[in-house]
């Protein structure tokens, strides 16, 4: 699938793309990594230390194919750079924790430069509680499209930009 993204980003059809790994409450297994059990199933790992290994090692496998999938779109020149720094992809989770079913602090990476609009390599944190549309108020921003509103955001996100 990544591949006709990239192939789409290429030929400038789109530069806007929503991709589902999987969805949270998937019994998708994973023989090609032995897990043989359904994500979900596993997610509920009631801290045993086996299921919470299985959990990881899911995660892990996402985590190579997103960095594969990054670095072909680093490698694809462009306009004298490259598609991943004329982009913005985040590549997230609906939960922190499955087995608790917390969704807030989100493990969230942003990749890209957005044209030069955000700093990359670096870990920003923001205050307990800020609203996961903050991100997508900022980032519609640094599409040309500012919106006061989101969701339930409260406002843009400090601390992206290169400045």
């Amino acid at each position: 699938m990544t591949d006709m993204v990239t192939v789409a980003f290429q030929a400038d059809l789109t530069r806007v793309v929503t991709f589902l790994i999987t969805r949270e409450g998937t019994p998708r297994a994973y023989r090609e990594i032995d897990v043989p059990e359904g994500h979900h199933q596993v997610s509920h790992h009631r801290n045993q230390v086996a299921l919470m290994d299985k959990v990881a090692r899911i995660n892990t496998y996402h985590v190579e194919q997103f960095s594969r999938w990054i670095q072909k779109l680093k490698s694809i020149k462009e306009n004298g750079s490259n598609i991943l720094d004329n982009s913005m992809i985040v590549y997230g989770a609906g939960l922190a924790d499955g087995n608790a079913h917390v969704h807030e602090d989100l493990p969230t990476i942003v990749a890209g430069r957005g044209r030069g609009f955000i700093k990359p390599g670096r870990r920003v944190v923001y205050q307990k509680e800020t609203p996961m549309s903050n991100l997508w108020v900022t980032l519609m921003d640094r599409m040309g499209l500012p919106i006061e509103q989101f969701g339930d955001s409260t406002g843009a996100l400090p601390g992206l930009d290169l400045a």
